[in-house]
């Protein structure tokens, strides 16, 4: 029988990798019209919704392994957490790809007056900025190099979903319902947060301190 360590290196972390291309791939298969699959009459604006709406996908499963992990006790799911922001990465990249190449044609100039102009776009980008650091920095080796300077960093994930979102409500001219979905789950995953870390200093606060005195000899 498998131990945890290897089940979650040889099973869980391939599944979820697989899983997490799914979305790509059926992207991809729309693109080339295979097995009959489509992008429907505006297959750039399909494209750019779909990787954009995935990319918050991840960002939120990324900030829900966590409170998954404290509330069920499977500490095991931290190994995951790595890869999830990975692929919130990937799809945020893919995002602004199909926006530069597909729907601006390469057009620098008009790319960066949208940025500049277009407040939905500038937080969009925002986002986008601030993950990159994040995904270089999410080795192993850059953790140990980075030291406590890695939590502080990675800490701007908040950030970045807040950003997110924000970019696809705005984005929303019409029905915000999906947007304030996410505004929703966001505030929920952002409010465990601030409740756990203020219960612990509440405990950490109340523990009474031993006056130097009263300590025991060695």
């Amino acid at each position: 029988m498998l131990s945890v360590d290897k089940r979650y290196r040889f099973l869980y972390k391939p599944v979820v990798f697989a899983a997490s291309l799914v979305p790509a791939a059926l992207l991809a298969a729309g693109a080339f019209n295979v097995l009959g699959a489509s992008l429907g009459p505006d297959p750039v604006a399909r494209l750019l919704h779909a990787c954009g709406k995935t990319a918050l996908n991840f960002l939120l499963i990324t900030l829900l392994v966590t409170p998954v992990r404290q509330l069920t006790g499977f500490t095991h799911l931290i190994r995951l957490r790595r890869m999830l922001g990975l692929f919130a990465l990937f799809y945020a990249s893919l995002h602004f790809l199909v926006y530069l190449i597909l729907d601006q044609v390469l057009n620098l100039h008009a790319v960066l007056q949208d940025i500049g102009k277009r407040p939905y776009i500038t937080i969009g980008f925002t986002a986008l900025l601030i993950l990159i650091p994040l995904g270089v920095t999410s080795t192993q080796k850059m953790m140990r190099r980075l030291g406590r300077r890695w939590l502080r960093l990675h800490q701007l994930i908040y950030i970045a979903a807040i950003f997110g979102v924000w970019h696809y409500y705005w984005q929303v001219k019409r029905d915000v319902r999906e947007p304030l979905l996410y505004v929703a789950m966001l505030t929920l995953l952002l409010g465990y947060r601030i409740v756990t870390r203020w219960q612990a200093r509440r405990r950490i606060a109340s523990k009474p301190r031993v006056s130097p005195s009263l300590r025991p000899s060695e």
